[in-house]
C-alpha cells in the first residue's frame, strides 16, 4: 500500500465528512474497503461517501445489513455491501460483488471487508474506524493511489 491517513474524529458529523472528502475523490470502478468494531460509524463513512460521490442528501443511506446490499444513484452509482452476516467471500461473490468491481462502472464499498478479505482488489482504498473515546473514532485511510490519498488528506485537514 502506498500511504496512510491517519484521522481523528469527533463525532458522527465529523465521520460523514472526512467520508463525504473521500467519496468526491471516488470514481468508477473504485472500492472502499471498510473495517472496524461494532458501531465505529462504517455506516457514517459510506454515508458521506454517498454525500461526496453526489447522491441527494434527503436519500437515506443505511446499513445494509439485513439487506445484504443497497445501490444508491449519484455522479457515480454506489453499491454498499456489508460482509457482517455473510458466511465468507463466496457469498458476497454470490452477490454479485466480483462482477460490479470487474465491470467497473460503480463505486462499491463493502463494510467488514475483513471478512471477506480474499475478494478486496489491491487497488482498494481501505478504511479502518476503532473507538478513540465514547464520540471520537479514530480513522486510517490506505489507499495505494498516492495521488488520490494527497488530495484526501488535503480535503479533510480542519480549516
Amino acid at each position: 500500500m502506498s500511504g496512510v491517513a491517519v484521522l481523528e474524529s469527533d463525532g458522527e458529523a465529523r465521520t460523514r465528512a472526512l467520508g463525504a472528502a473521500l467519496g468526491a475523490l471516488l470514481r468508477a470502478g473504485d472500492v472502499v474497503a471498510l473495517s472496524g468494531p461494532l458501531g465505529s460509524g462504517k455506516t457514517r463513512f459510506v454515508q458521506g461517501l454517498a454525500l461526496g460521490l453526489g447522491v441527494p442528501a434527503d436519500e437515506a443511506v443505511v446499513s445494509p445489513t439485513f439487506m445484504l446490499v443497497r445501490e444508491y444513484v449519484g455522479r457515480v452509482r454506489l453499491c454498499h455491501f456489508d460482509a457482517y452476516r455473510l458466511a465468507g467471500p463466496g457469498e458476497l461473490h454470490d452477490l454479485g460483488f466480483g462482477e460490479l468491481v470487474e465491470e467497473g462502472s460503480t463505486v462499491v464499498a463493502v463494510e467488514w471487508a475483513d471478512r471477506v478479505a480474499g475478494l478486496v482488489p489491491a487497488s482498494a482504498c481501505r478504511v479502518e474506524l476503532t473507538h478513540a473515546g465514547e464520540q471520537r473514532r479514530r480513522i486510517a485511510v490506505w489507499w495505494p493511489d498516492a495521488a488520490r490519498l494527497a488530495r484526501f488528506i488535503e480535503a479533510a485537514s480542519p480549516g
